[in-house]
């Protein structure tokens, strides 16, 4: 689906979020898919976009107003755009401990 794939594209340009994948999916398959996509579900009036956090402070206005641009101009401009943190990269939290 083409507006996974620009929601993708614009996700990677904020700092400190990355998709979330489900820890089953496979890591290398003959079949050419993007196993990002399964960190989006685009349905009629909801777009879900589960990430990982990288980083903290965690920048989610940043990723909705870049979701959102994305958003603009389609069937799902007026959807509610729910971001869901799955988890915290352990890395995010280093500089807790002095590292």
């Amino acid at each position: 689906m083409v507006i996974v794939t620009e929601l993708l594209k614009a996700l990677e340009k904020v700092e400190g979020l990355r998709p979330s994948t489900p820890a089953s999916a496979p890591a290398r398959s003959w079949i050419p898919w993007d196993v990002d996509t399964l960190a989006i579900d685009v349905e009629d009036g909801l777009v879900c976009v589960r990430v990982v956090a990288t980083r903290l402070p965690l920048s989610l206005d940043e990723a909705g107003a870049s979701l959102r641009a994305v958003l603009l101009g389609t069937p799902w401009e007026k959807a509610v755009l729910r971001i869901v943190v799955t988890d915290v990269d352990k890395r995010a939290l280093d500089h807790l401990n002095g590292a």
